[in-house]
């Protein structure tokens, strides 16, 4: 038995954040396509021998017929592959919903998934786990279908006003927080705990502000794990859109000054480096980490590309036209001094480096 991991879903939204969570343990991921793409022998193939077996796939939008049957049949693809693969895995990772159970065809349609996946566990001699996620959100959720945060984070990424249909209170879990359930990283009953309660309104009011400090360069008040995680969600909506963020400098007989960083609240770290010419730095991503680099003196270039995809971005700065680019989290990232004298590069993140929890992993651009 390897340490293989096998996800339904695993192009999706949650699929994503839980392969990025898998990259930081260096697990093998492999995605198993059900629905129309759904092939047996290929299937069997990826899941003999794995270790655990994630069950993402479902239908949440549409018409009651496609999300009932959807949920149902990805289920039942799922369950064939179990109960007819050599060698089963020993654990089986359901991503239910807290809507299972409701009066409604969704949460009718997870109930019924998750027996049928139980069903095919107790016939290999699998562990079932069923985990029911609240509302969900995080990184390049797609908006106006994954959550209302992904709706609103686009929306204002867009220089529009969010509208607000229903304010009621939701419960909203980062989805690296489910990540880390999904892969064993955390127990199941840490999913309450984790999660926090927010109005839709006090949820808009926390985006827009963050919008506005953001859109001045400045890091809002991320003193709380839930609001670094919203304020990471919201800069994955600006980081193909704005390259870099412009600096002031003041410049008089002695010399100029740059304000590098300015934070409304947590902790932070500050530091810098000397770069060779033609050396490269970096190549690792952070999960959650904010990471704000500032070239002094220099010429680099900067390359970045999100986790698990093609999706790459580049920069050119120097230290005579200063400004400031952030890292967004779960893309890897490098600096290259690509000038002919020492590179100064300063370097500002949001939390106090850990050697026990660096959040930060290999990853080549």
């Amino acid at each position: 038995m390897t340490d293989k991991v096998v996800l339904t879903g695993g192009d999706g939204f949650l699929g994503w954040h839980t392969r990025c969570a898998l990259l930081e343990s260096g697990r093998e991921s492999i995605h198993v396509p059900v629905g129309v793409l759904f092939n047996l022998e290929r299937a069997l193939q990826a899941t003999d021998g794995a270790s655990r077996f994630i069950h993402l796939a479902g239908v949440n939008r549409g018409p009651e017929q496609e999300v009932r049957s959807g949920n149902v049949m990805f289920a039942e693809q799922a369950a064939r592959v179990l109960r007819e693969v050599e060698r089963p895995p020993q654990v089986v990772v359901y991503a239910n919903s807290i809507q299972a159970g409701l009066d409604n065809t969704y949460g009718q349609a997870k109930v019924k998934a998750g027996a049928i996946l139980a069903a095919a566990c107790a016939d290999v001699g699998a562990q079932f786990v069923d985990l029911r996620f609240p509302n969900l959100f995080g990184e390049h959720g797609v908006p106006f279908y994954n959550s209302v945060t992904a709706t609103f984070c686009h929306i204002l990424a867009s220089g529009g006003t969010p509208e607000i249909q229903e304010d009621r209170e939701l419960s909203l879990l980062h989805a690296q927080d489910a990540a880390d359930v999904l892969v064993g990283n955390c127990e199941a009953d840490q999913i309450e705990e984790r999660a926090t309660l927010q109005r839709v309104s006090e949820l808009l009011e926390r985006l827009t502000v963050m919008a506005e400090l953001y859109q001045r360069g400045e890091i809002p008040d991320v003193c709380t794990s839930f609001a670094r995680n919203l304020f990471n969600t919201y800069r994955s909506y600006v980081a193909a859109r704005r390259s870099t963020i412009q600096l002031q400098r003041s410049t008089d007989a002695r010399g100029s000054f740059s304000e590098a960083v300015r934070s409304r609240g947590g902790g932070g770290q500050a530091s810098y480096s000397t770069t060779h010419p033609g050396v490269t730095r970096g190549n690792h991503f952070h999960r959650r980490k904010i990471e704000r680099f500032v070239v002094m003196a220099g010429h680099a270039k900067l390359m970045l590309r999100r986790c698990l995809t093609n999706e790459t971005v580049e920069y050119e700065v120097d230290g005579d036209h200063p400004v400031a680019v952030d890292m967004p989290t779960m893309w890897a990232h490098n600096i290259t001094n690509i000038g002919t004298t020492p590179l100064y590069t300063a370097f500002w993140t949001n939390d106090l480096f850990n050697p026990a929890c660096p959040d930060t992993i290999a990853e080549v651009v």
